[in-house]
């Protein structure tokens, strides 16, 4: 429990060294395997789609005692299908609903369905609602998203070429669409139904991945600069960067996912409001994929477009790892950081720590040089 508590600490700290660009292939297996199952779920079953896409009629009321069998005699007691007929039930504290989706039907079928379900839940039926949406309002929802979708791409990669250069908008649009692939096969490997507040989530994660890509691109140029004269690899310049930009990564998807499971959990769980549901667990899966994204996807391949680059391909077989790498983040980012010890899969604790000592003990005798003697007055 000390060593896990330590690990965390070390990472708020920055004293990590984790070598990121060397584990690259285990990144880029593990999306690999999870998009090419939400592909498999796609192509076998599809995405469960709600009312608002595929059309169709909806009746709610209150549920009381009335179970799953019982809705269905009154579907085929009208003379409606029941084989895609959609049943669920929304619970809160204070009240236990029931909805019932099916696909279009005519509005004489959909009045005595509403009565049959009022008398079945002995209420008024005023008290059953009945919503009836076209299929063709959810193609004009999804063609919509799909052109602010190619819109939002266009303008992105424009802006990330300009502030920072067109090999970085390539890596952040395919980490983009990565985030994307994987949050739609996690909607269709475990039936989440797909609703307009979804494809709202969508869009709105986008900007969250593309915001923690940024963060992390905008170190590596920084980096770059600040290595620019040093003779190193890009790996290398990406390895500090990601390091130096962990605790912030990590702290702003904790902070961002708190509320969301709040959401999720009281929102849905406990109060009973389905279309938060739909809505959190995007944001959710989302924001983990932006954030994974961002340090196994992006980066390492930002690494493989420009290792070959004139002033890195030289030294693209350099890979600096464990007190290599604390001698390449510097003093700067380790004399706050004293007190605690930097670690490495490749190296020892003890290594490490002896060698951010080192660099204390030659910074400390560059900054306490004796002073000059004064010339002698002829």
């Amino acid at each position: 429990m000390k060593k896990l508590m330590a690990g965390f600490g070390r990472i708020y700290r920055g004293e990590t060294t984790f070598n990121f660009i060397g584990k690259r292939v285990i990144g880029f297996t593990v999306s690999l395997v999870i998009v090419l199952a939400g592909a498999l779920s796609l192509l076998v079953q599809g995405l469960e789609l709600g009312i608002d896409f595929r059309g169709g009629v909806a009746w709610e009321l209150p549920a009381g005692s009335i179970t799953d069998q019982d809705a269905r005699e009154v579907l085929e007691a009208n003379n409606i299908e029941t084989s895609n007929a959609k049943i669920q039930f929304l619970t809160s504290s204070e009240s236990r609903v029931m909805r019932v989706q099916v696909g279009d039907q005519p509005e004489d079928i959909r009045l005595a369905t509403q009565k049959s379900f009022a008398e079945l839940a002995k209420v008024e039926v005023q008290e059953v609602s009945v919503a009836s949406v076209s299929s063709s309002w959810g193609r004009s929802i999804t063609e919509k998203a799909i052109r602010a979708l190619l819109v939002f791409f266009v303008i992105v990669s424009l802006y990330i070429s300009w502030r920072l250069e067109w090999k970085m908008a390539i890596t952040a649009l395919v980490a983009m669409v990565h985030d994307v692939l994987l949050s739609v096969g996690v909607y269709s490997l475990f039936g989440f139904e797909v609703t307009p507040a979804t494809v709202v989530a969508f869009l709105t994660i986008l900007g969250y991945s593309l915001y923690d890509t940024v963060v992390v691109f905008d170190r590596v140029q920084e980096n770059s600069q600040k290595f620019a004269t040093s003779r190193q690899s890009f790996a290398n310049v990406a390895n500090v960067s990601t390091n130096e930009v962990l605790a912030r990564s990590l702290n702003t998807t904790l902070s961002s996912a708190l509320p969301v499971v709040s959401l999720l959990v009281v929102g849905s769980m406990v109060l009973g409001a389905k279309n938060l549901e739909e809505f959190a667990v995007a944001l959710l899966v989302g924001m983990l994929a932006g954030t994974y994204s961002s340090i196994f996807v992006a980066v390492p391949l930002l690494d493989l477009l420009k290792r070959n680059e004139v002033k890195y391909k030289p030294f693209r077989g350099q890979l600096a790892t464990g007190a290599a790498m604390v001698e390449l983040m510097g003093l700067s980012a380790i004399t706050k950081q004293t007190r605690g010890t930097v670690t490495s899969g490749d190296e020892s604790d003890q290594s490490v720590q002896d060698t951010v000592s080192k660099v204390a003990q030659r910074a400390t005798s560059v900054l306490t040089h004796p002073p000059r003697p004064r010339k002698k007055r002829r």
